[in-house]
């Protein structure tokens, strides 16, 4: 059964939808900041530009709805479009994050705390990471279905993965699929407390990588299936071609030096799409710019595509690591190399981490016919998907 995507929208520390994201991946400009996010002027982040109160107000909202949200609901407009409801068609949302509202949560305790008052309830309400998912199903017509994933960093990508599993089982016809993460001072403190933040612009792959550089966003993708096209009339843009989900069960936040889960994940998103290594053409690598997370995921790339190593690179040193977002965004981005037969390149190499194997550093105008992108997460998580063209 083939997965066919015909809508994609995502919001970023490059832009507010598609086409600024890809005008910015173009002209190798990043979007990771100092001094971006006002509780941390010390530190380089990747913030959306937009405020929550100016988000709120471009959905004719009132405010108290969590950055997370908001930042989905941003993106799944753009990747909904203008499908209209259908009776025949089952209908879904899945989404991924990993902090929720936590945004809101933080202002409520610290108004609590100064003041004893409670505040506003909306605080709390929206601290759940399905209340994201709820705000997004709302602008779904007859949507039968919600669900929310939440697998730390491979939460966007997971969601993706659910929902061609339900399509290929028949539960589904259209699916709204990705993921959303706004940052928060608990984000910031938890990573910083695990000593893998860069103090500069993050440098994937690089020699002397120091660590990451944390963002936010969103982004979705429309999956349809065959009976839906008849009925909505969308053009394909491409398919979801395979996917692989595994778990190294090595360590709560470092990958196995083996690269185990992430072969495994990659393996079967490969036996999926029924491609050999031989026909990918890009890798859109999770590439966080630790020190485990690069040296690991090439080496698992090695171990799959041996000696036929294509060009790979990591959009996080544009965007920073936007956590439950990062897997959603960078299917977009994959959607956007084949779309327009080109490859982006990793940001701020200066030393090639492995010079036999170096990640792409310009923009490079080739045919595209087939991605993969990965998508690690903590607890062991690795994602694979492969987007291809129709």
């Amino acid at each position: 059964m083939e997965i066919f995507i015909t809508g994609r929208g995502v919001i970023s520390a490059l832009g507010r939808d598609t086409e600024e994201n890809f005008k910015a991946l173009r002209n190798q400009s990043t979007g990771i900041r100092l001094g971006s996010y006002a509780d941390y002027p010390d530190k380089y982040l990747g913030t959306v530009s937009q405020s929550s109160e100016e988000l709120s107000d471009f959905h004719s909202l009132k405010n108290g709805y969590s950055r997370t949200a908001l930042l989905g609901l941003t993106a799944a407009k753009e990747a909904w479009g203008g499908l209209e409801a259908s009776d025949s068609c089952k209908t879904g949302v899945i989404s991924g994050n990993s902090v929720g509202g936590m945004d809101r949560t933080e202002k409520h305790i610290i108004n609590l705390i100064n003041t004893g008052e409670n505040g506003d309830i909306r605080s709390i309400l929206s601290h759940p990471c399905g209340y994201s998912t709820s705000l997004i199903s709302r602008i779904i017509p007859n949507c039968s279905y919600a669900n929310t994933i939440s697998t730390a960093c491979s939460s966007g990508a997971n969601a993706i993965l659910q929902a061609a599993k339900l399509m290929q089982h028949g539960k589904l016809d259209r699916v709204l699929a990705g993921g959303t993460d706004g940052l928060s001072n608990f984000t910031v403190q938890g990573f910083s407390s695990l000593m893998i933040f860069d103090a500069v612009q993050c440098r994937p792959f690089d020699a002397n990588r120091a660590g990451l550089n944390l963002g936010e966003g969103a982004a979705y993708l429309l999956l349809e299936n065959e009976k839906s096209l008849r009925e909505s009339g969308n053009t394909p843009l491409a398919k979801l071609a395979g996917f692989g989900i595994a778990n190294d069960s090595f360590h709560q936040t470092a990958l196995s030096p083996t690269g185990k889960g992430a072969v495994l994940a990659m393996s079967q998103a490969l036996n999926r799409s029924q491609l050999n290594a031989e026909e990918i053409d890009y890798i859109n690598t999770h590439g966080t710019a630790t020190e485990n997370n690069d040296e690991v995921e090439l080496t698992a790339i090695q171990t799959i595509f041996e000696e036929n190593v294509p060009h790979f690179s990591s959009t996080k040193s544009y965007t920073g690591h936007t956590l439950g977002a990062s897997g959603a965004i960078e299917a977009v981005y994959s959607l956007l190399a084949v779309n327009n037969n080109c490859v982006f390149p990793s940001l701020n190499i200066k030393e090639d981490m492995n010079h036999d194997y170096p990640a792409l550093k310009e923009v490079i105008d080739q045919e595209v016919t087939n991605v993969l992108t990965n998508s690690f997460g903590f607890g062991g998580n690795q994602t694979t998907l492969i987007v291809s063209e129709c």
